[in-house]
């Protein structure tokens, strides 16, 4: 099976907050694959950068024309997810135009920059920008907080609901790895942790939270790294390369494309009995495995599996 097959989530409304790139934007996709009504937020869009730590050219418009393309049906709506006030506005126009969401994403990020090239890892945390670090943890978990705190009123209004805090890294594995600074450990560790906190909580309305992690994601940023497009990730891995870009590590090889992990939390979502994931933490391979889906290409990559 590759995609979800006959739109399960089709009536459903999910809310992916951070879609327009990586794997925000995979996900938005694959709920769109299995029919869902997916809102796009972001801060990218074509009313402007909206405060955005990239200048990149993904918008969320791309990305809601995208779930349009796949089965599904898109909406953007441009938020910045540390303001609370734009994100209670968001809440307000949910709940008017569809009284309830189905499904909140929580992928919110945005500090790729701001974790510094390689050279900058492991180092003493007193050696790195401090206002950097800050900003680190406001992009990777204050924006979860504030997004769960306005929109999980209304995940709640039925049983069944379902909040995916996407992370980089399974709990287990944070737990016994430190992550290239004390910032982006931090960061990594409690989006884990938000998925156990919440999932208590919302148990007791009926629905589950769960942490899902990707592995090597082939996002825009890293396929731009690489000078290569999804079409020909594998060149990456070429010895040699005379292009001017660099030859990607083998572990390359197992890379996952943005769409995978979105069919791992479309699969997750379609699951009657997904409050078996309630405060777990699972990779997007681990998922494939027990729900028999594929990436784009038909494999099954797992990134973790050499970790």
């Amino acid at each position: 099976m590759a995609p979800l097959e006959s739109g399960p989530l089709r009536g459903r409304v999910a809310v992916v907050a951070g879609a327009t790139r990586g794997a925000g934007r995979g996900i938005a996709a694959a709920l769109g694959e299995a029919g869902a009504t997916v809102i796009c937020t972001g801060r990218s869009s074509v009313h402007g950068r909206g405060g955005s730590d990239y200048d990149r050219p993904e918008t969320i418009e791309e990305t809601a024309e995208l779930v349009d393309t796949l089965g599904g049906t898109g909406i953007a709506i441009q938020v910045d997810h540390l303001d609370a006030d734009q994100v209670s506005a968001l809440a307000h126009r949910v709940r008017a135009e569809y009284g309830a969401i189905d499904i909140l994403v929580n992928d919110l990020w945005g500090a790729e920059v701001l974790k510094g090239p390689p050279s900058s890892w492991g180092r003493p945390m007193w050696e790195h920008d401090l206002d950097d670090g800050l900003r680190i943890l406001q992009l990777g978990i204050t924006t979860h907080l504030i997004t769960s705190h306005r929109l999980l009123p209304l995940l709640v209004t039925a049983p069944g609901g379902l909040l995916v805090e996407i992370t980089d890294g399974t709990w287990q594995y944070n737990c016994e790895v430190m992550r290239l600074s004390v910032f982006y450990d931090l960061a990594k560790i409690a989006v884990n942790r938000l998925a156990f906190s919440h999932g208590h909580e919302l148990a007791a309305f009926g629905a589950t939270a769960v942490a899902v992690t990707p592995g090597w994601l082939r996002s825009e940023m890293m396929l731009d790294n690489y000078g290569v497009t999804e079409r020909n990730w594998r060149d990456a891995l070429r010895p040699g390369r005379t292009d001017g870009h660099p030859t990607a590590p083998p572990g390359f090889a197992d890379s996952e494309s943005p769409r995978f992990v979105g069919r791992a939390v479309a699969a997750i979502a379609a699951d009657a009995d997904r409050a078996r994931w309630n405060q777990r933490s699972v990779t997007s391979a681990e998922a494939a495995r027990v729900y028999g889906f594929t990436d784009i290409d038909g494999a099954c990559p797992d990134g973790w599996s050499a970790s």
